[in-house]
């Protein structure tokens, strides 16, 4: 019933940066929260940054001044600015959405994109 699209990843060097959006579509009547999160090879899923719907973000460390997410309430839409990328910042990242309520059914849900890959060479 709901679908999250990510675009914008890609390979990018050392410095660089990368936009990163995803869009929501769907049964949806609202969305808590949206967040960003990653997985490199051999670690586990870390979160990157998270934004509610009222603007209240969150970063990891490792990001932080680096790193800005943002929303687009109206589009159901996310957004990563990512700036001085490191290589370390090689991952798939992966949109989610939090305690989403739809038009169809009772409840609050959590739906997760298929990720977009970042690379960043050094």
């Amino acid at each position: 019933q709901v679908q999250l699209v990510e675009s914008g990843g890609g390979l990018v060097q050392n410095g660089g940066s990368l936009r990163l959006s995803c869009a929501a579509s769907g049964s949806i009547s609202s969305i808590d929260t949206m967040g960003w999160y990653r997985q490199a090879p051999g670690k586990q899923r870390e979160l990157v940054a998270s934004i509610t719907s009222g603007g209240s973000t969150n970063y990891v460390d490792s990001v932080k001044g680096r790193f800005t997410i943002s929303r687009d309430n109206a589009k159901n839409t996310v957004y990563l600015q990512m700036d001085s990328l490191k290589p370390e910042d090689t991952a798939v990242y992966y949109c989610n959405a939090y305690r989403v309520r739809l038009t169809t059914i009772i409840g609050l849900y959590t739906y997760w994109g298929r990720g977009t890959q970042v690379t960043v060479s050094s």
